[in-house]
């Protein structure tokens, strides 16, 4: 498979802290790769580092064959990478379907300080309100949403940019089991479409039903890596986040 993504020996240090430390993983194009491990192991922080939120002290982040290490998260929308956060992250005091015009790389807020939303983005926002299955909540205030309801709008703001990349940080959060089931499809239905995924879960039945490919860190660094089957049988993983039967 095509690699779409590649972290390079990436470093990233805050004060005495090594938060990363030499992390190297891989993203094939079309895939779901699962980033786990316990809480502190590094993988926010590989992720701030791959959407430019954060520069890495040393590595590379390449993204479709270019070397976008440093970029700022905006330059990196517009090359094809979208990020949701662990905490969504909306527009309290505009509704559902401002906040996904403002997440449109055509109009963003041009399109709200005119007259009236452009037709084709409300099209765009509207399909995929549909897609999640919150098109009802449209004229909806975000301060007014559920957890829940936040969740699916922040998934549904994230293709208004038509990723080829989506990172996701802990999509199954905080969630009932029905919503779980309804993004896990989404995610499905996204990736035969061609879009690919990078996504930090705690959730192992969640992981181990998605992925593609499974990276595990700890302590900063990549332990393991390999498909799902692998990862589960790894003694070193079993060990130390998954659990000896």
């Amino acid at each position: 498979m095509t690699t779409l993504l590649e972290a390079r020996e990436l470093n990233k240090a805050f004060g005495g802290l090594q938060a990363v430390r030499d992390c190297s993983f891989t993203v094939e194009a079309g895939s779901i790769t699962a980033l786990i491990g316990p809480n502190g192991a590094g993988k926010t922080t590989a992720f701030d580092v791959i959407n430019g939120i954060i520069n890495p002290d040393s590595g590379r982040v390449l993204f479709d064959g270019r070397d976008v290490t440093g970029y700022l998260p905006h330059k990196l929308t517009r090359l094809g990478i979208s990020r949701t956060f662990q905490l969504t992250r909306d527009l309290r005091d505009l509704t559902v379907l401002e906040n996904m015009v403002v997440s449109s790389l055509v109009g963003g807020w041009r399109g709200l300080l005119g007259s009236k939303v452009l037709g084709r983005e409300r099209d765009r926002a509207m399909e995929l309100l549909d897609f999640v299955g919150i098109t009802h909540l449209a004229a909806t205030s975000a301060k007014k949403l559920s957890y829940g309801q936040k969740k699916l709008l922040e998934f549904a703001s994230v293709l208004m940019s038509e990723p080829k990349l989506i990172l996701l940080d802990e999509p199954g959060g905080g969630i009932n089991p029905a919503l779980l089931e309804r993004i896990v499809d989404r995610i499905r239905a996204l990736q035969k479409s061609g879009i690919s995924f990078l996504i930090i879960e705690h959730k192992m039945d969640m992981v181990m039903q998605l992925s593609d490919k499974v990276v595990v860190m700890a302590h900063g660094e990549v332990l393991a890596q390999g498909t799902a089957d692998e990862i589960q049988r790894d003694d070193t993983v079993l060990s130390a986040y998954l659990g000896r039967a």
